[in-house]
């Protein structure tokens, strides 16, 4: 799975104009399952970003998980990230799981996150979404697993 962590004051993610999930402060989560992965690979990737630190602790240094601050966070499907940018000018995805292994990971991937103690709101798995956020720092991280 890859991911990609935006350490947020706060985000928002709407369909049609109604609004489908928030959080903030603490992460946006954009999330895309690859061809070959597992309930494993979603498991793994969720304890590893709910701990990872990149809060800032009392000093001011990046030493606090999303948990350790008491954060939540938006998860947003993004099969965009299984973009192949090898050749041509237009973005293959066919790295990319199948839709309906896609959602199912990406709802596991949720739910195994929240597990660690974070709440968690999500999009709408293959809707055409707006987010909206303002990311602290700017601290943005790209993860795969």
């Amino acid at each position: 799975m890859r991911a990609v962590l935006q350490r947020i004051s706060r985000a928002s993610v709407s369909v049609d104009g109604a609004v489908v999930g928030q959080s903030g402060p603490g992460l946006m989560i954009l999330v895309c399952a690859m061809q070959g992965d597992s309930e494993e690979n979603a498991s793994k990737l969720a304890a590893k970003i709910s701990k990872l630190r990149i809060f800032k602790d009392d000093a001011g240094k990046m030493n606090r998980s999303v948990v350790d601050m008491g954060g939540s966070a938006l998860v947003v499907s993004q099969f965009t990230l299984a973009a192949d940018t090898a050749s041509g000018n237009r973005p293959g995805f066919s790295q990319a799981a199948a839709p309906d292994v896609g959602k199912h990971l990406y709802e596991s991937f949720a739910k195994n996150l929240a597990a660690c103690g974070i709440a968690v709101e999500t999009g709408q798995f293959g809707a055409d979404m707006a987010v909206e956020l303002v990311n602290d720092g700017p601290v943005t991280i790209w993860m795969e697993n």
